[in-house]
């Protein structure tokens, strides 16, 4: 009867040490996995982090861009009609959005869904300006139109973004 008190004893510390073990060796080997992770991320980002600098200041250099005011100052054309100025803009936006449009890989949902709104908004300001024009409307009269419109809103969409932008670029570091 001693002798099977003394085996169960034997089987009980031998499953316990074996236990224990085990339950070390996992949580070692967890913290080890923990640690290999943060280092792979600590690279990533180390990586990962000037073309993030870079999505950021081009995505504010965008919606700058793209902004109505600055628009019509830097895209206007003398001496054309009020409905040429007006595709000259809009191709003037989509053609720096399409050249933008590879910095969504760095930038939040958030923050690009952001962009694609203020894009579509200065598109609708400069053709409702536009649909106001007469037919011998000139580029001046458009250009007028437009910033007349801008004053009567309180932000445009644009200027929304890059504060969204700024905060979401701040939260980097």
């Amino acid at each position: 009867m001693e002798l099977w008190i003394f085996l169960l004893l034997m089987i009980f510390f031998g499953l316990t040490i074996i236990a224990l073990v085990y339950f070390f060796l996992k949580r070692q080997e967890d913290q080890e996995l923990v640690k290999l992770q943060l280092e792979l991320r600590k690279g990533r980002q180390e990586f990962f982090l000037p073309s993030r600098l870079e999505a950021y200041q081009r995505a504010i250099l965008l919606m700058e861009r793209i902004h109505p005011n600055s628009l019509v100052m830097r895209a206007h054309q003398g001496n054309v009609s009020a409905l040429a100025q007006q595709s000259i803009l809009l191709k003037t936006i989509r053609d720096e959005f399409d050249h933008n449009v590879a910095q969504q890989l760095f930038i939040s949902e958030t923050g690009w869904k952001m962009m694609r709104d203020s894009k579509e908004e200065s598109i609708r300001l400069i053709n409702l300006a536009a649909a106001q024009m007469g037919e011998n409307a000139s580029s001046l009269d458009l250009s007028a139109k437009i910033m007349e419109m801008l004053a009567q809103l309180d932000a445009m969409p644009s200027e929304v973004a890059v504060a969204f932008l700024k905060q979401e670029f701040q939260a980097l570091f």
